[in-house]
């Protein structure tokens, strides 16, 4: 049958990556190789969005004694930011959108949650002699800003070195948009041209319990045009990471959200990825800068901070979109995706848009899998006819073979029938898994009855019972329709053969009590249209 041949063939595949997982954790020991490969590619140049400039004052700028640090609130439809003057840095990101846990009283998610300006994101700093001190306090014309609905919206922070440098931060915010733009404007109103480079940095707090599991990637991660290059912090507790002017962006993901930034032009000559006092520092680095007396000089990024979500994170020229990663067999996710996201569109609910998606995928193979089934209908007549073969030529394996294909060919049948529908739904299982896995779309998704989030393992049963483990009624339900689906299906296995597919259901029931609802959704609606197409075919005369 072919959807045992399926069952056992994805079950070896799990087992295999499941133990070489354990094993063998995964590292990318390639990351540099990666790199120093990408700086031979030929990236194309995209070139960054018009700078308006800062105005230049004609005198030095005047002291004005003590600054106390203190914090700015942006408020907007999509967020709430609160930035402390101190490095003019984010301390803290709501997203209005997203809850943390799926209860009506839950608090929004805090993308950045920080306690001390120390560890705040956007900061800059100056390095290779120039003076630039990253804690700088920084005056702000507003105490909070709201964004406008239409138009773009400056957050302006100013602040002066005792060497005379005036530094001028710009947030650009754009209506209903998680992309903003930051334009850094240095000027020297010292007697002395200065030399050196501009540090700017994204900023997580790390701790253990932060790290993803064995199927989602949690930390910083780059793109250099080619390749995702992910460092495990484990990684870089032991060293730090360098990179060249290739990268285009980098970014601190977790399974749903992402903090990215793309440098232009002069503000990149090298990234540096390292953890000092529990954080992680993404530290884009400029290409080495004079800093002329009475001229400005300006450094230019646009970063994105909210959800991965592909749709959002699409802008032309800036590829973000890219910090999805479904696997290797992407070219296939991704169009599953939108067709997932589409069906949505239509019904309002993800989990019978994954019931239909599922329809459809079973119907483009129904021709297949009809193929298949009727294969080895066929090799199942012949089991009399092979087993008398067997007895006559036992000793003698090339009669033994040559017999067998006279046989087959005599009766039109193709003993390899049933494998090619097995080789090519193969794919498609694994990269709607990755969609269905950690796709936000399903995060906090309902579906009906008690599945309430779709991108949550079902525990109705141990959530009732007080179980220390994941346990409800759906895997259950898909592990019986599976063992359903073999009892109804011929067989042409041996009887050890026979014993491995029964233990199936239990091995499949097992793996699934933790998987996301909605990856148990597609499988128990796959099982229920595979029992209906086997009722069809065992239907048809002999």
């Amino acid at each position: 049958m072919e959807n045992r041949r399926i069952v056992l063939a994805i079950a070896l595949v799990l087992f295999v990556w499941s133990g070489f997982n354990m094993l063998f954790p995964r590292e990318d020991k390639n990351l540099e190789e990666k790199q120093n490969i990408s700086e031979t590619i030929n990236v194309k140049e995209i070139s960054s969005p018009e700078i308006v400039f800062a105005p230049i004052t004609d005198s030095a700028p005047v002291s004005v004694g003590i600054i106390e640090e203190k914090n700015i609130k942006v408020y907007s439809d999509l967020f709430e930011l609160n930035f402390n003057t101190s490095g003019a840095r984010l301390v803290e990101a709501q997203l209005f959108n997203f809850k943390q846990q799926n209860t009506p009283d839950s608090p929004f998610v805090k993308i950045v949650d920080v306690k001390t300006a120390e560890f705040g994101t956007y900061g800059i700093s100056g390095g290779d002699g120039f003076n630039l001190p990253e804690d700088i306090i920084y005056t702000s014309a507003v105490d909070e800003l709201s964004l406008s609905n239409t138009e773009k919206t400056d957050l302006v922070f100013q602040a002066t070195t005792p060497d005379n440098t005036k530094i001028t931060k710009i947030f650009t915010f754009y209506p209903n948009k998680y992309y903003f733009d930051i334009n850094v404007f240095i000027e020297n109103f010292s007697n002395t041209i200065k030399r050196g480079t501009i540090k700017f940095s994204i900023v997580n707090q790390w701790d253990d319990k932060k790290a993803g599991d064995r199927y989602s990637f949690v930390g910083p991660t780059s793109f250099n045009g080619e390749d995702l290059l992910n460092n495990e912090v484990e990684d870089l507790k032991e060293s730090n990471k360098s990179y060249g002017s290739k990268i285009l962006w980098t970014a601190y993901e977790t399974k749903y959200f992402t903090n990215i930034v793309k440098p232009f032009d002069n503000s990149l000559n090298s990234l540096n990825i390292h953890i000092k006092n529990d954080a992680i520092f993404n530290t884009l680095i400029s290409e080495k800068t004079i800093f002329e007396k009475n001229k400005q000089s300006s450094f230019k990024y646009t970063g994105y901070l909210g959800p991965m979500d592909m749709e959002l994170l699409k802008e032309p020229g800036l590829s973000f979109e890219r910090i999805i990663d479904l696997g290797f067999f992407d070219i296939i996710a991704k169009p599953l995706k939108i067709a997932l996201n589409f069906f949505y569109g239509y019904l309002g609910n993800y989990g019978f848009a994954i019931v239909l998606l599922t329809v459809c995928i079973k119907a483009i193979f129904w021709p297949l899998t009809q193929k298949s089934y009727s294969s080895m209908k066929n090799m199942q007549k012949l089991q009399p006819q092979m087993a008398k073969l067997r007895a006559k030529h036992g000793k003698d394996k090339q009669k033994l073979n040559q017999e067998m294909m006279a046989l087959y060919k005599e009766n039109r049948v193709n003993p390899f029938g049933g494998c090619l529908p097995i080789l090519v739904q193969i794919p498609v299982f694994f990269a709607l898994y990755q969609v269905l896995l950690g796709g936000i779309e399903l995060r906090h998704a309902p579906f009906m009855l008690w599945i309430t989030d779709l991108s949550a393992a079902d525990t109705l049963i141990s959530d009732a019972l007080g179980l220390g483990f994941a346990l409800g009624p759906l895997p259950v339900i898909m592990g019986f329709t599976m063992f359903l689906q073999q009892k109804m299906a011929p067989t042409n296995m041996d009887p050890m053969q026979a014993k491995i597919m029964l233990f199936m259901p239990v091995f499949f029931t097992f793996i699934f009590l933790s998987f996301p609802s909605g990856l148990v959704v597609y499988w128990l609606i796959n099982n229920l249209l595979t029992i209906a197409q086997q009722y069809l075919i065992n239907r048809e005369p002999a």
